[in-house]
C-alpha cells in the first residue's frame, strides 16, 4: 500500500467509523507528512528520534534509537491481529 492508498483508506474510515468525522484526504495526507515527515521537512517521529526519544503508538507499537538506527517493536495488540490472535 503506498501513501495515497493509505491516504483515501483512512479518510474512507474516517467518515465511515463512529462519529462519522469527514476528513478529507488532503487533511489526512498533511498529517501523515506531519507525522512521517517529507523530503524536505523531518516529521515528528523524526524530530523525537534524533531527540533520542522514543515514539509509542498505543498497541501499534513503538519506534526507538538504538546506536544511531531507527528500529520499530511492533506492539502485542499488532502481533496479535497479525498472528490472527485478537481477543
Amino acid at each position: 500500500m503506498d501513501k495515497t492508498q493509505l491516504t483515501e483508506m483512512t479518510a474512507r474510515r474516517a467518515a465511515d467509523g463512529p462519529g462519522g468525522r469527514q476528513l478529507g484526504a488532503e487533511d489526512i495526507s498533511r498529517i501523515l507528512d506531519l507525522l512521517f515527515g517529507t523530503v524536505e521537512e523531518a516529521g515528528t517521529i523524526a524530530e523525537a528520534l534524533k531527540a533520542r526519544e522514543s515514539v509509542t503508538l498505543g498497541s501499534f507499537g513503538s519506534f526507538r534509537v538504538s546506536d544511531g538506527v531507527a528500529t520499530f517493536r511492533p506492539g502485542v495488540a499488532l502481533t496479535e491481529y497479525l498472528r490472527d490472535q485478537t481477543r
